[in-house]
């Protein structure tokens, strides 16, 4: 199968300072520079996957990018913020000149990139459609047998002869896309953008991007939703400080970026030396068998696993945890006496683990606090927010066809009890 894009040794440098970099001022003076001599060669400082520096104030936010993407394919573009996601989108299309190596499309490439991308504000929605499909190479008429199906799928026919400098974002969005997918490129790329759209209009551009996909055109999407990236894309691209980490079939490729991803905050310990005073010694996430984990995911049922040192008997002791939510409001806590066990009053070191009830967990930032006290209301350690942990999204229930709402993501008991005719009632 040939390939839609091939992308060789693609670098992208910018200069620390300036907004333009990539603008015909400073491509006129780069030339310039190389016609006198002065050019300068390409700076070779990495910093471990970082984005490099340069001592003359430059850095690089792409350096020796390489991967082919055959026709047809739809494929994730995957990093962390800074790791050069964006820039090398805006380099495939055309927004942007690349400092090294090349990009070759092979095709029609729409794009969008950010809210607004190829739209004048002052034109109305009516007249950016065609617009668009100027600068994509369509005649009027090609445009004239789309542009039902695309105002019906951005659902904005009131407004589509307002200009759009009037919209909402929300607005802005779907008429975007809507152009974007219905206009036929070959190559259809699409930014982090689609998150400023609701749940309903994101499962819809998901299924449109499917359809795409099927039709035999080309996929490149960007997203932090690891779900979409893996409901979408069979093979992604990992990007880490401007560099490719790696690229493969998707499942692969969201592991290892979580994995490089993961907070450091799972695995808690008191450096305290054993003494007459009881203490929690440790507190960390794990899974079922105890293992530790690098990261948590909405497909996860962890367990937390807790320490506690207790010189002497006690008998008033007990032990709790508490679940926060990323505003550090208590979503619930629980303790031993859950499951009818005993906290921990016997002397010696104790370890318990506590199971949660499935995966719960919705995509957002939790900590977790630990506490060791006694039943005469004396806390004894006392551990607040002692693991911070961020939940990534994947294929689960969180973004299950009708998304859940809410801090957990939890199924109701339901039960079907009757089944019957209403009874009408005639007056007189």
């Amino acid at each position: 199968m040939s390939a839609a894009i091939q992308i060789e040794s693609l670098g992208k440098r910018y200069r620390l300072g300036l907004t333009h970099a990539g603008s015909i001022r400073e491509l006129v003076n780069r030339c310039a520079d190389r016609v006198r001599g002065h050019s300068k060669g390409p700076d070779t400082h990495r910093n471990n996957g970082r984005s490099a520096k340069a001592a003359d104030g430059h850095v690089w936010a792409l350096r020796d990018v390489s991967f082919e993407v055959p026709a047809g394919e739809a494929v994730g573009i995957i990093g962390r913020n800074g790791a050069g996601k964006s820039t090398l989108l805006k380099i495939l299309s055309r927004i942007t000149w690349p400092t090294e190596g090349r990009a070759v499309l092979d095709g029609r490439v729409a794009s969008l990139l950010e809210v607004g991308t190829g739209f004048h504000p002052e034109l109305t929605g009516r007249e950016n459609v065609f617009l668009n499909g100027a600068i994509l190479g369509m005649t009027k008429a090609e445009v004239r047998r789309k542009f039902d199906e695309i105002i019906d799928f951005a659902e904005i026919e009131e407004f589509i002869d307002t200009p759009v400098k009037r919209y909402s974002s929300g607005m802005y969005v779907r008429l975007a896309f809507a152009v974007a997918a219905h206009l036929e490129p070959e190559i259809l790329v699409i930014d982090e953008v689609l998150a400023v759209g609701d749940a309903a209009f994101q499962r819809k551009c998901l299924g449109k991007m499917d359809d795409v996909a099927r039709q035999g055109r080309t996929v490149l999407f960007v997203s932090h939703n690891m779900g979409m990236i893996e409901r979408l894309c069979g093979t992604s691209v990992l990007l880490t400080g401007g560099q490719m980490t790696a690229m493969g079939p998707t499942a692969e490729i969201t592991r290892m970026y979580l994995g490089l991803a993961a907070e450091t905050e799972l695995d808690w310990s008191n450096p305290a030396e054993a003494g007459a005073a009881p203490r929690i010694t440790r507190v960390r996430l794990c899974d079922d068998a105890g293992q530790s984990v690098n990261y948590i995911t909405t497909a996860c049922t962890p367990c937390l696993e807790i320490e506690c040192d207790i010189p002497q008997a006690r008998p008033d002791f007990r032990l709790a945890f508490a679940l926060h939510d990323w505003q550090e409001r208590a979503i619930f806590a629980s303790s031993p006496v859950d499951s009818d066990m005993p906290g921990p009053v016997e002397p010696g070191l104790h370890r318990y683990r506590a199971r949660f009830p499935g995966p719960i967990l919705m995509p957002q930032r939790y900590s977790i606090t630990v506490s060791l006290y006694s039943t005469y209301a004396e806390s004894v350690d006392h551990r607040p927010h002692v693991l911070r942990f961020d939940v990534a999204e994947v294929a689960s229930l969180a973004n299950a066809v009708g998304s859940r709402v809410g801090v957990l993501q939890m199924q109701a008991q339901w039960s079907h009890i009757m089944t019957g005719v209403m009874e009408s009632k005639i007056d007189g």
